[in-house]
């Protein structure tokens, strides 16, 4: 016919050649192919209620109801809805719903600083005691700054915990008023607050330095040194009217170069140590320490030296017992603090009315031969 195009002959394809169509993947990129992609991750976002009812296909009451373990679910519903929630790995706000009922199930706790081993067992007790009221504790240091102590009190009050148990870097703490009139229950431990009267738990610092030297004079010393923390610290300057009250009961004058205030930056401590020891006219023959970082430093300067030298510490420390001579210590229970802290703490929290309580636990003075090295320049008796 004409004008018509004659029928193109089929192509053929060349021998081994396939089309896209044809070409079958290998099973495993077939199956990996038809993966869903993950959604990309968006830390601090964490699913809601709302995302879990929505990859359920159901409301959110019925969300609600499965969370808080609530009737009115049937069996195949509540499997849904477990499986969105293991699926976005769903937690429930604890903190939006304890808020409603007006606590928060959580205390603060604002210690001097965590890597010293004193508070371990403090901070231990406290804890546990929380955890037996189904408590959280969120706790931090203040590093003996005023200014840190105030920022991280606040900031705990910011997080609607119910309690604070505060050691106290600062000497003035009028700014918890509006805290505690709020309703926060506030124990300070250790040492009392400045400018407020509230629950206190410490222990016997003046009662304990004095046994600690009161030791030392009935082993013969009449000159000894006391080497402290810094003198805005309560305990320090209980210490310190505990030696100056030990002295005074045994009629023994103290002379200027025998007391050391100040950090207990391990250079500063030597500094001390050696001005007493080494002085011209009348060096020391023993020392009492005012806490248990000054005496592991004290420890190191007396080791070094040929003359013995008579120590005892205020606070128990780790391998005190395993030196040679042990070192007597006058030792505070840390761990009966924290707990008898949180007791109180909590007595306030269920309803307990009154005036602030003052609770002072008694030391424990713990001879193992450094205190009862008697003096260098004793007679030798025949």
């Amino acid at each position: 016919m004409l004008g018509a195009a004659p029928p193109h002959p089929p192509r053929r394809r060349p021998t081994g050649q396939r089309t896209v169509a044809d070409t079958a993947l290998p099973p495993s990129a077939a199956a990996r192919s038809q993966r869903p992609v993950p959604p990309q991750r968006r830390y601090g976002n964490r699913p809601t209620m709302k995302d879990v009812a929505a990859r359920a296909g159901v409301g959110l009451k019925t969300v609600s109801r499965v969370v808080n373990a609530e009737a009115g679910v049937t069996p195949d519903t509540e499997r849904r809805v477990r499986e969105a929630i293991d699926s976005l790995g769903f937690r429930r706000n604890d903190s939006a719903r304890v808020l409603r009922k007006g606590r928060t199930a959580s205390i603060g706790l604002v210690l001097e600083d965590l890597a010293d081993p004193f508070y371990g067992p403090l901070n231990r007790a406290v804890e546990e005691v929380a955890r037996s009221h189904g408590a959280l504790l969120i706790n931090g240091s203040s590093a003996e700054d005023p200014d840190r102590e105030q920022e991280l009190v606040l900031a705990l009050c910011a997080r609607r915990v119910d309690g604070l148990i505060v050691i106290p870097a600062g000497d003035d703490h009028r700014y918890l008023e509006p805290e505690m009139a709020a309703g926060v229950a506030t124990v300070f431990v250790d040492r009392p607050p400045g400018r407020i009267d509230a629950d206190v738990v410490r222990s016997d610092s003046f009662g304990g330095a004095r046994d600690g030297v009161a030791h030392l004079i009935a082993h013969g010393h009449r000159r000894i040194g006391f080497i402290g923390d810094q003198p805005r610290i309560h305990t320090a300057t209980e210490r310190l009217r505990g030696y100056h009250a030990a002295m005074a009961d045994a009629g023994l004058p103290v002379a200027e170069g025998w007391v050391a205030l100040g950090s207990t930056d391990p250079e500063r401590v030597r500094a001390a140590a050696g001005a007493m020891l080494d002085a011209a006219d009348e060096p020391v023959t023993a020392v009492f320490t005012g806490n248990n970082r000054v005496t592991v430093t004290v420890v190191r300067v007396l080791a070094g030296r040929e003359r013995p030298v008579a120590l005892v510490g205020f606070d128990d420390f780790e391998l005190a017992d395993l030196l040679d001579p042990g070192v007597t210590v006058v030792a505070q229970d840390a761990a009966t603090l924290g707990r008898t802290a949180a007791d109180l703490l909590f007595s306030r929290l269920d309803g307990a009315a009154g005036a602030p309580s003052h609770v002072v636990l008694e030391t424990r003075l713990v001879a193992r031969g450094s205190g009862e090295i008697p003096p260098w320049d004793a007679p030798v008796r025949a």
